[in-house]
């Protein structure tokens, strides 16, 4: 079933190159609308943070209850990062896709990490799990990105991560993702080799928007590295509180008409 967002969400992966920040939180999420952002996209790691937890450590209900709020919250698409979809097998994938497309997001990722062997699924099991939330995901109408973990995991074979995209694209995925990669020449590989759009994570020592663009990336996220740098920004204030007993750190908040404007007053 294709609602207006996830018409809406299909769209922006036509043609150019869109942002699509990773709020928190229903807060941060309305803030980044009010920024102008055409798409958003959860983060599991910041979600988890707002459990005081370590990314990984959120629960299928948890994060359902997480993309309902946020998808509520705001008027544009939302991406779920679903993790490896809380299934130890492909026959399991597809439920929690399913679960997904009833919270009003517009779309959902797997990635092809398991968490339990602290290990990278061999290409055969995650391409099967990538089969099964396809049919899922186009029951629903969500748009399905496939993400290749490598990078992030110490195995950083790009040969062996474009073999795994190209595997995920012609299981059906609608979005390939490799997370992790910096350098502008290894993600223009990426784009000319693998027939899909790519997501491309933000990283301070990767390319800029306009770099990245440049190669034809369609879509760019920015994982959990928006929260951490919320979280900097509290740390750094309530250190000058602790320690100086100043609160120059409020020059750098937010106004109140802007929270205002954000939040709907």
């Amino acid at each position: 079933m294709t609602t207006d967002r996830t018409a809406q969400f299909r769209a922006l992966h036509e043609s150019g190159t869109f942002v699509m920040p990773n709020p928190w939180d229903v807060g941060s999420a309305r803030i980044l609308i009010s920024l102008g952002f055409p798409a958003l996209a959860t983060t599991s790691s910041g979600h988890a943070a707002t459990f005081g937890r370590l990314d990984q450590h959120v629960s299928r209900d948890e994060l359902l209850a997480h993309a309902e709020a946020v998808a509520a919250a705001v008027p544009v698409p939302l991406n779920v990062d679903a993790e490896g979809c809380f299934a130890d097998d492909p026959g399991g994938v597809p439920r929690t896709v399913e679960l997904i497309g009833q919270t009003g997001a517009a779309g959902c990722s797997l990635e092809d990490y398991d968490p339990a062997a602290q290990a990278i699924l061999p290409i055969d099991v995650a391409t099967e799990r990538v089969v099964s939330a396809v049919a899922a995901a186009r029951a629903s109408g969500l748009v399905l990105t496939a993400r290749a973990e490598n990078h992030l995991y110490g195995h950083p074979d790009l040969d062996d991560t474009i073999a795994r995209l190209k595997a995920y694209a012609a299981a059906g995925a609608d979005v390939v993702y490799a997370p992790g990669l910096a350098r502008r020449e290894d993600i223009a590989r990426v784009v000319a080799e693998v027939d899909r759009p790519v997501n491309v994570l933000a990283l301070p020592r990767g390319p800029s928007v306009p770099e990245l663009a440049s190669v034809g990336v369609r879509r760019i996220s920015t994982g959990g590295l928006l929260a951490r740098a919320a979280y900097g920004a509290l740390v750094t204030a309530a250190t000058e509180l602790r320690d100086a007993g100043t609160s120059t750190y409020s020059a750098r908040a937010m106004s109140s008409a802007d929270v205002a404007a954000a939040f709907g007053s």
